[in-house]
C-alpha cells in the first residue's frame, strides 16, 4: 500500500505524514529539507539554482518510488515525484528563472522515470490559500523559507489545481486544510482518516 500526501509549500503535508503513519502503524518517507544542499542557495537565486535543485529532488524522488516498490511495507510518502515536474519545474520555466533548455532537458528525464514507476495507490491533496500558506511558513520558521516570493506561492496553488483536476493516475482524495485543521483538532483528523479508510476500502 502506498498513500502520497501532495500540497503547495506549508499545506502540512509532513504533519499529516507522521499522523498517518503512527494511525496506521505504516512507514513514513519524509521529503529530505535539513539536508538538501540547493535549497538556501535557491532561495537567494531562483534563476541560478532553479535546475540544479529540480533535478536533486528529481532524484530523490525516483529512488524514494524504487524503494517503495521493492518494499512490501506499507508506505505514507511527504510529497510526489509528480509535483516537481507537473508543478514546480514548469512554474519556474514560465517566471523566467529556468531556461528552455534545462526545461525541455529536465521534462525528457522525468518522463523516463515516470515510465518506470507505478501511481501511488492514494493520493492526498492538501488544498490551501495562499493566506494560509503564508502562516503556516511563518509559524515553521524555516529561515531559508523567510524570502518565498507570494506570486511564486500563487502560481504554484495555480499549477496543483490544474493537475489535480485532470489527475487520472489512480484515487484521489482532496483535502481542504483552510477548513481542516488535523493537526491542531483530533475530530478534524478523525474526519481524514474516515475519508481515507473509506478510499482504501475499495481498494482491496
Amino acid at each position: 500500500m502506498h498513500i502520497a500526501i501532495a500540497g503547495n509549500i506549508g499545506s502540512g503535508k509532513t504533519t499529516l505524514t507522521r499522523l498517518l503513519s503512527k494511525h496506521y502503524g505504516w512507514e513514513p518517507k519524509y521529503e529530505e529539507v535539513d539536508n538538501n544542499p540547493y535549497l538556501a542557495d535557491f532561495y537567494n537565486d531562483m534563476q541560478r539554482w532553479s535546475f540544479n535543485l529540480q533535478i536533486y529532488f528529481l532524484n530523490q524522488r525516483f529512488n524514494s518510488i524504487v524503494n517503495i516498490q521493492n518494499s512490501t511495507n506499507p508506505v505514507v510518502q511527504d510529497r510526489t515525484i509528480y509535483e516537481d515536474a507537473r508543478i514546480f519545474a514548469p512554474n519556474l520555466h514560465s517566471m523566467g528563472l529556468m531556461s528552455s533548455r534545462d526545461f525541455e532537458n529536465y521534462t525528457s528525464l522525468f518522463d523516463l522515470m515516470l515510465s518506470l514507476v507505478k501511481a501511488p495507490d492514494l493520493l492526498i491533496y492538501l488544498r490551501s490559500s495562499i493566506p494560509n500558506l503564508v502562516s503556516q511558513i511563518q509559524k515553521r520558521g524555516r529561515d531559508y523559507e523567510s524570502g518565498i516570493r507570494i506570486d511564486y506561492l500563487s502560481g504554484l496553488n495555480e499549477r496543483y489545481e490544474a493537475w489535480i483536476s485532470g489527475y487520472k493516475d489512480g484515487r484521489i482524495l482532496i483535502i481542504d486544510v483552510d477548513e481542516n485543521k488535523f493537526e491542531d483538532k483530533q475530530e478534524d483528523l478523525s474526519t481524514v482518516i474516515d475519508r481515507i479508510d473509506a478510499q482504501l476500502n475499495g481498494l482491496f
